[in-house]
């Protein structure tokens, strides 16, 4: 098959080199501050402060991979500092920008979502530092899952039945890899798909994005 590899950056790495020399260089103006002069020290303490988090910030960008989404004629592959999650093209069933309501109004949710024809393949190879990650990170996603059509005892109901086994398929799944699945499984239900990759992790817009899966797609198909 023909058809190149195509590599997604990171968008998320944007500006990490430079956060971090700023913070480092911050610490060190801050302790020169705090040195010189006791009236100096209100200043000294603020700029310390905005130093520390921007270095955090800087070594934590820089922490996430150079590359964020991988095509390939066999499917597409996630990136993630904890691991990295492979689907096929074929148990894919749809992709798109999920939509949420706030009120009477439609906001686009700032991820790209992806549909599952099933869930079995994921849940299989998907690494348990991986699953825990976006089940941390996938919090907001939750909450606007639940304001669309569900009450917070909807919600408290739903999270104690994340701890339950999960079966799918007669397979059955356990611990982080159950509870991944149950919310795969809730978000597909109240937002339409299982998978979200944040748009903020991607080198072009959502739409820009969306097109080139859609012209990969498209070659594949017609390869095959």
């Amino acid at each position: 098959m023909n058809i190149e590899v195509i590599e997604v950056r990171s968008g998320v790495k944007r500006n990490a080199i430079t956060l971090t020399c700023l913070g480092f260089a911050g610490i060190i103006l801050s302790l020169v501050l705090f040195l010189s002069s006791s009236a100096l020290l209100g200043p000294g303490l603020c700029i310390f402060t905005l130093s520390i988090i921007s270095t955090v910030l800087g070594i934590s960008k820089q922490m996430e991979p150079e590359v964020s989404v991988t095509l390939s004629p066999e499917g597409l592959s996630y990136h993630h500092r904890r691991g990295s999650l492979f689907i096929e093209w074929e148990n894919i069933q749809r992709f798109d920008s999920p939509k949420s309501r706030d009120g009477l109004e439609t906001i686009e949710l700032p991820f790209i979502g992806i549909r599952l024809k099933k869930i079995n393949p994921v849940l299989d190879m998907i690494p348990g530092r991986l699953a825990t990650g976006l089940l941390t990170e996938q919090r907001p996603l939750l909450m606007s899952a639940v304001t669309l059509d569900e009450s917070l005892e909807a919600l408290e109901d739903y999270l104690n039945s994340e701890f339950m086994p999960l079966v799918v398929h007669e397979e059955r799944y356990r611990g982080v890899l159950a509870m991944f699945g149950h919310r795969c499984e809730m978000l597909n239900r109240n937002l339409g798909y299982h998978l979200y990759i944040p748009i903020d992790c991607l080198d072009r817009e959502p739409r820009a994005f969306l097109s080139l899966l859609r012209d990969y797609l498209q070659k594949v198909r017609e390869e095959t």
